[in-house]
């Protein structure tokens, strides 16, 4: 077993030493760094075994956020900020309180291990900075690593379309998991319109030869108004993120989050949001009036719907700034390299694969022959 490294200097654990030094969360038994154990969803010390129980903040509901407050509590900060030393573009260095090592967070980055011990760190103050939105909720990792392989094998398993040698050789990488932030938006919308139904009919026209049915549409005006709330409307907070590959990710169980404890980054990188709050709500706004759009011609109703106008209005706009964890996995088949993703809390996957162009070109080909073949029987039939 591996000797525990030298006993912290903080007084309990969690504690935050100074403006220029890590936060660590010390065993109390053999003074290492304690790590978050997903299996036991508590602080686990991984030289004595020694376990501590994370106690959630006490009166700490995860509440919503007001959105137009806060936008305007943001820009009156920039506007009488002077050097503002939590720039999320900025370099931090950190002390590592276990080996005295100097480490360095770049960007948007609040956690990491330390190169040199292995000891986990957290950027503390990013958290906390009165230039920053606070982190609201966390959902904590629920998926071991061990879990995530298991269903990242499976996963290959169903890519009919991948080469052979890939199906064999399988996604092979190293697991790293890491909390992606999110922006959750609520909002109450209140929606008029107006458009035209349209219902189809049949009609026999012309004769002998020529006899034939058409298909017509009936048009009739119709328009209203509705009210619908949108709740949890979740946007990814990190940029240069495939969407995509996020947007698979999901559903996510929103209900198992916690109000925000430190804790549970222990052991993990964590990212905090690049993408401003208007921003994100701007994306929510999208898929909101997609939604909304869908709805209004289902209540236009009709076999078609042509819509004229579509008028929504927006109030009770809240929001929530939260961490989900994600195992990132990448990997590299024929020099080329694919990114994987898995949902921590639920196990589902979303990833890049390759292609078997030999597999493609083959079933174009059998569906091609296949089509000549029935067209070549109608036309004898007819004969």
């Amino acid at each position: 077993m591996p000797s525990a490294p030298a006993k912290s200097v903080a007084e309990k654990p969690g504690e935050s030493i100074d403006s220029g030094k890590g936060r660590v969360f010390p065993c109390d038994r053999c003074g290492a760094d304690l790590e978050f154990s997903i299996g036991q969803q508590s602080l686990e010390c991984p030289f004595c075994g020694s376990v501590k129980q994370i106690e959630p903040p006490r009166d700490a509901p995860i509440l919503e956020r007001e959105y137009l407050q806060t936008l305007d509590r943001l820009q009156r900060q920039r506007e009488n900020a002077g050097d503002d030393d939590e720039s999320v573009n900025a370099q931090h260095a950190i002390r590592c309180d276990s080996c005295g090592a100097d480490v360095i967070f770049q960007g948007t980055l609040t956690s990491t291990h330390c190169p040199y011990c292995a000891s986990p760190l957290q950027r503390d103050r990013i958290h906390d900075s009165v230039s920053r939105i606070p982190v609201d909720g966390v959902l904590p990792f629920l998926i071991p690593q061990a879990r995530a392989a298991e269903n990242l094998r499976s996963w290959v398993q169903t890519l009919w379309w991948a080469p052979n040698a890939f199906l064999a050789q399988g996604a092979n990488g190293k697991f790293s998991g890491v909390y992606l932030p999110f922006f959750t938006y609520d909002a109450m919308t209140q929606t008029r319109f107006a458009g035209q139904r349209g219902d189809a009919y049949f009609v026999t026209v012309g004769e002998g030869n020529n006899r034939r049915t058409e298909r017509r549409v009936s048009w009739s005006y119709r328009e209203g108004g509705f009210q619908q709330f949108f709740d949890d409307v979740l946007i990814i907070a990190a940029s240069r993120q495939r969407m995509d590959l996020v947007q698979g990710l999901e559903p996510w169980p929103l209900e198992r989050m916690t109000a925000f404890t430190p804790e549970v980054l222990a052991g993990f990188f964590s990212r905090t949001y690049d993408v401003a709050l208007e921003d994100g709500f701007r994306t929510a706004r999208q898929r909101i009036e997609g939604a909304l759009s869908l709805e209004v011609r289902k209540r236009i109703g009709g076999d078609e719907q042509s819509v004229q106008s579509q008028k929504t209005d927006y109030s009770a706009i809240t929001f929530k700034h939260v961490l989900l964890p994600v195992w990132l996995l990448a990997y590299r088949y024929q020099e080329k390299t694919f990114q994987v993703m898995i949902n921590a809390a639920t196990g589902e996957v979303s990833g890049q694969r390759p292609y078997s162009w030999v597999k493609i070109s083959f079933a174009v080909l059998l569906t091609t022959i296949a089509i000549v073949t029935i067209v070549a029987i109608f036309g004898m039939a007819g004969h």
